[in-house]
C-alpha cells in the first residue's frame, strides 16, 4: 500500500481496541475513540481506561494519530466525571479531543491546555464566521457539518486563509446519515427515554412501522406504532401517504479529489458501532482512492467493494447542495458475499480463524487483505481439539484451525462468495 499523501488524513473508526488495529492495518492515518460515557457511543462500545492507554501506545508504535472523542452535550451532572476523564487523560499522549459542548471546551483548555481540540460535527459549524469564532475559542480543527455544500467549503477555507492561526478543516465521506440536524435530534429521548445527545440514540428514525388503527377513518387520523410496539403515535395521512425518515448511507468516494481541493484535509469515516470487516473494506477503499485519485480503474473497483457492503442505499449527502435521498421501504442492499472470519495468526501450515458465520469445506472463499482479493482452497478445517471436521460455525469463544492453501496473515478477512 502506498505511502499516505501529505496533508489528506484518513480517519477512521474505532469502536474498540481491536477494530482500532483493524482501521490501521487497512489504511488509516488516524483512528476516533472514546470510552463510552461521553464518546456518543454508550452501546456497541467496551473501551475501557486501559484500552485507551494500550490504544495510544499501539497507534504511536505505527507512527500514527488517535483522538478521543468527549463530544456529549453535557448536563451539570457530567462536568465532575467529565473532569476526572481529563485528569486521566492528560497522563496520555493523546493527539486531540473531539467536543461539542462549550462547557467541556473549556475544561479542556484548563486540563489539557496543550492538546489540539477538533469541534464535532454536533456543533454545527455550517458558515466561515463560525468557523472563525471557534478558531478564536482554540479551536483547532472543525469537523463541518453534514449540511455545509462543497461550495460552503470553498469560501470557508477562502477566508480562513488570512486568519492569524491555522484552521483545519474535516468532512464525513462515508457512513450513516441521521434524520436530523448533524445528529442534534430529540426523537429518541421522546420515543424511548435515550438521548441521542448523551450518546444513547435508539434510532427510531430507522425503525418500521405499521398502521395500529385507523382513529379517524373519514378524516384518516391513523395511530401506527413501530413492528416491536415500542412506540406509537397518532398522525394523519395525506395524499403522498404517511412516511418516516431513514436516510441512505453517505458515499463521497468519487468526490474526494473535489473536496481536497475545496480545502478538506481530513477525510473522516463514521462507525465506530459497526464491525471490524465493515471498518476493513471501507477505510481500505478510501486509501486506496485518496492513493491513487484519479485513477478511475481503482476508483471503480473500490466502488464495487462498497457495494458488496450491506448498505441502506448510498447517497451523496448535501455537498452539491440537495436533500440526501431516503430509504422509505427499510430495504437493505449488498453484493452475494458474506464476512466468515478473520485471521488470527498461524501455527505451521495452519491458519487459527475465529469464525463469524458458518464456514463449510466446499465453501467458495475469499480472503481480504490491506492490498486487495484473492481467491482460495481450504483444505482442511480443525475444531478447538484438533478433530478434524466438515464445517466451522460462529457463536462461541473457540478458535478454528483451518489449511488453506496458502498460508494468511493476521488481520486477514474471509468471505464466501453466495
Amino acid at each position: 500500500m502506498k505511502k499516505p499523501i501529505k496533508n489528506m488524513e484518513l480517519l477512521a473508526p474505532a469502536g474498540n481496541l481491536e477494530k482500532l488495529k483493524y482501521a490501521f492495518a487497512y489504511g488509516a492515518d488516524a483512528v476516533y475513540c472514546g470510552i463510552p460515557d461521553f464518546s456518543l457511543r454508550v452501546r456497541i462500545n467496551s473501551f475501557t481506561k486501559e484500552d485507551l492507554i494500550e490504544a495510544v501506545e499501539y497507534t504511536h508504535k505505527l507512527k500514527k494519530k488517535i483522538y478521543i472523542t468527549l463530544n456529549i452535550y453535557a448536563h451539570n451532572e457530567h462536568l465532575q466525571k467529565v473532569e476526572e476523564h481529563l485528569k486521566f487523560l492528560k497522563k496520555l499522549n493523546i493527539d486531540g479531543v473531539i467536543l461539542s459542548d462549550p462547557g467541556i471546551l473549556q475544561l479542556v483548555k484548563k486540563y489539557l491546555p496543550r492538546v489540539d481540540i477538533h469541534l464535532s460535527t454536533q456543533a454545527n459549524a455550517t458558515n466561515w464566521q463560525a468557523v472563525k469564532f471557534w478558531g478564536e475559542q482554540g479551536v483547532s480543527r472543525i469537523v463541518l457539518a453534514r449540511e455545509v455544500t462543497l461550495e460552503e467549503i470553498k469560501e470557508i477555507k477562502k477566508h480562513s486563509a488570512s486568519w492569524r492561526t491555522k484552521m483545519e478543516l474535516e468532512y464525513f465521506v462515508h457512513g450513516a446519515m441521521c434524520m436530523s440536524y448533524s445528529g442534534r435530534c430529540i426523537l429518541s429521548k421522546w420515543v424511548s427515554g435515550r438521548s441521542a445527545n448523551l450518546g444513547d440514540c435508539s434510532q427510531p428514525c430507522r425503525w418500521g412501522y405499521r398502521v395500529a388503527q385507523n382513529v379517524e377513518r373519514e378524516t384518516q387520523k391513523l395511530e401506527v406504532v413501530d413492528n416491536q410496539k415500542r412506540f406509537g403515535m397518532k398522525l394523519e395521512e395525506d395524499q403522498h401517504g404517511t412516511y418516516f425518515f431513514n436516510s441512505y448511507d453517505l458515499n463521497l468516494i468519487s468526490h474526494l479529489e473535489e473536496l481536497r481541493k475545496a480545502g478538506v484535509e481530513s477525510f473522516k469515516i463514521e462507525g465506530r458501532a459497526k464491525s471490524a470487516y465493515y471498518v476493513s473494506i471501507v477505510t481500505r477503499a478510501y486509501r486506496q482512492v485518496l492513493n491513487n485519485l484519479g485513477d478511475q480503474k481503482i476508483l471503480k473497483e473500490q466502488q464495487k467493494e462498497l457495494q458488496k457492503l450491506t448498505n441502506r442505499g448510498y447517497t451523496e449527502g448535501f455537498i452539491f447542495g440537495q436533500d440526501p435521498e431516503h430509504n422509505f421501504s427499510g430495504e437493505n442492499f449488498g453484493a452475494d458475499v458474506k464476512f466468515v472470519g478473520e485471521i488470527k495468526g498461524a501455527e505451521k501450515n495452519l491458519n487459527i480463524v475465529k469464525v463469524h458465520n458458518e464456514l463449510h469445506l466446499k465453501d467458495k472463499v475469499e480472503v481480504i487483505t490491506p492490498e486487495g482479493n484473492l481467491k482460495i482452497k481450504i483444505v482442511k478445517i480443525f475444531d478447538h481439539k484438533m478433530q478434524e471436521v466438515q464445517s466451522a460455525h460462529g457463536g462461541h469463544q473457540n478458535d478454528y484451525f483451518i489449511e488453506f492453501d496458502i498460508i494468511l496473515k493476521e488481520r486477514d478477512l474471509l468471505r464466501i462468495i453466495k
